[in-house]
């Protein structure tokens, strides 16, 4: 890669390595710079810049970014498009993270280009977090190096992947003795009832018995002909030799041993043993607490239904200090809760089907087939396939007719009975009728039938407000299209607008906010408004 300060002259077609701004233009970071930029910067009177060019044998940031994610990303995962040479990937269960720790650091020493980040080895997940994200450091790889990346990534499959959480059935014995109290009992049921149901699981059941081997042993094997996947005993008083009441129980009944203690505190007396092919967990005094403690790790490695048994439980020490120390005073009670991990952004999809195609008249240009499917059908098509979590659909103009070309459509169908006066009343529709939880909106034209999933995931891939990316428009060769992606937060001044006019006229008011995401094709400029418009579609597909 050629890298450095270029003379305007030998600029067109470089990539712009720092963002550039001057009277009448702005350009971001790794804006691929056409004749016109080039005639802006000259006209600042700005004789060079600093600027990056591919050579053979270099893959750009994004194409390579998106090889390696698709490649570790395993079972539950799914990859978002790439944008500034990063793909993140994304849990589509709830359940662990679970790689090889070992490809990871080999993979990630192969070139200092290439790096892939994921979360702590078996760290809990839910759907739509973030599990790992591949960023190629400058504009792009080197051929030889993300071949490498890839085969040592294949070499470990799955790399990586989201061991999903089984719904499983748990049975809960606890043990008394004269001196313990009903509300310890029913505190510990509750508790363990909300763990157990944290990881996808259900309490079917739940016991007192005295604090002897027998009736423990009794108990827990009543448990396990009633169909309990997972045995669960804590015992009034701690144990603290394998021969005590809680291990001699399991072996009474005819279960094993595995392993008693762990290098995790607190959780250091915990047993983990097995009754006819149940895993049998003797609960460390702890637990009753619902703070976090090694029972937690083992219930979430079970759930998961990964590999455990002794030596898993001895390889915990890493990380496994939980307890409050004096350089750490009372982190689990008293700090903040840990940070999350980064989460897909939750964007919901408005399509304009309304119009009452005054331009294409008499045909509903909505209603014309292009490809052997409506339009509509295809804007529609383009955003349920997309990351988008809902998709709303304007109606007016032949609503009913529009509404039998979209059947059996996963979408939201609403109707502006207000549409003939124009844009902005489809659109304030439409956004009355979006989920409340939303971070952003995308609003498509009915009439742009190039627009695939793939322009809508770059488009959702883009999308940072906290980087000042909160309004994403897509371009080919420097030129605005549509959709156009928005920020939440822009929702109520969209649905302030007027006239037949739609949201693009509030980009000016947000300039600083606005990322151009380039396009390889022109399908994000072309809509089909007219007869004319619609014979040269088809005579480009011909």
């Amino acid at each position: 890669m050629i890298f450095g300060e270029m003379p305007l002259s030998d600029a067109e077609g470089a990539m712009l390595a720092h963002g550039l701004k001057g009277d009448g233009f702005a350009f971001r970071k790794g804006r691929v710079l056409d004749r016109a930029d080039i005639d802006a910067i000259a006209r600042a009177g700005i004789a060079s810049v600093v600027a990056a060019r591919l050579e053979d044998g270099d893959v750009g940031e994004d194409e390579a970014a998106t090889a390696i994610a698709r490649a570790i990303a395993g079972e539950n995962l799914v990859v978002s498009a790439a944008f500034t040479g990063r793909a993140n990937i994304y849990a589509t269960a709830a359940g662990l993270v679970a790689y090889d720790q070992r490809a990871l650091d080999e993979a990630n020493e192969i070139h200092e280009s290439i790096t892939i980040a994921l979360l702590p080895p078996h760290a809990p997940i839910a759907p739509r977090q973030m599990a790992a994200t591949v960023k190629i450091i400058p504009f792009a790889a080197p051929r030889a190096a993300l071949d490498a990346v890839l085969a040592r990534v294949g070499a470990a499959r799955p790399f990586l992947r989201v061991a999903r959480f089984r719904p499983l059935r748990a049975a809960l014995v606890q043990t008394r003795l004269p001196g313990t109290k009903p509300s310890v009992l029913a505190g510990t049921v509750e508790t363990t009832r909300a763990r157990v149901s944290g990881v996808g699981g259900v309490l079917s059941s739940d016991v007192v018995v005295a604090h002897e081997a027998s009736a423990v042993a009794a108990s827990l094997a009543a448990a396990r002909s009633a169909g309990a996947e997972l045995l669960l005993v804590i015992g009034a008083s701690a144990v603290v030799d394998r021969r005590d009441v809680v291990p001699a129980a399991i072996v009474a009944a005819g279960g094993t041993v595995e392993h008693f203690g762990m290098p995790v505190d607190p959780g250091n007396l915990l047993l983990f043993g097995a009754l006819g092919g149940v895993p049998v967990i003797g609960l460390p005094g702890c637990a009753r607490s619902p703070k976090l403690n090694g029972f937690d790790w083992v219930l979430q490695r079970v759930a998961a239904g990964l590999t455990f048994g002794r030596a898993e439980i001895m390889r915990m020490g890493a990380g496994g200090l939980l307890a409050e120390i004096p350089s750490r005073p009372l982190p689990r009670q008293s700090a903040s809760p840990a940070p999350q991990p980064p989460r897909q952004p939750r964007i919901a999809a408005v399509v304009l089907a309304a119009g009452r195609s005054s331009r294409m008249a008499p045909a509903n240009k909505l209603l014309v087939e292009v490809d052997g499917a409506p339009m509509a059908r295809r804007a529609v098509d383009a955003a349920l396939g997309s990351q988008a979590v809902a998709t709303v659909v304007v109606l007016g103009n032949e609503a009913p007719r529009v509404r039998q070309a979209l059947a059996g459509r996963d979408a939201v169908l609403v109707e502006a009975s207000d549409y003939a006066q124009g844009l902005s009343a489809s659109l304030r529709a439409g956004l009355a009728a979006l989920p409340a939880d939303i971070d952003g909106v995308l609003v498509l034209l009915g009439d742009m039938p190039r627009v695939t999933s793939a322009h809508l995931d770059r488009l959702i891939a883009a999308f940072a407000p906290g980087e000042g990316r909160a309004i994403c428009i897509p371009t080919h060769r420097a030129k605005r299209g549509n959709p156009i992606l928005w920020d939440a937060r822009f929702v109520p001044e969209m649905k302030a607008l007027e006239g037949d006019q739609g949201a693009r006229g509030l980009l000016g008011a947000h300039a600083d906010q606005v990322c151009e995401v380039e396009m390889q094709d022109d399908a994000v400029l072309l809509d089909v408004d007219t007869p004319a418009a619609l014979a040269a579609l088809r005579e480009r597909s011909a």
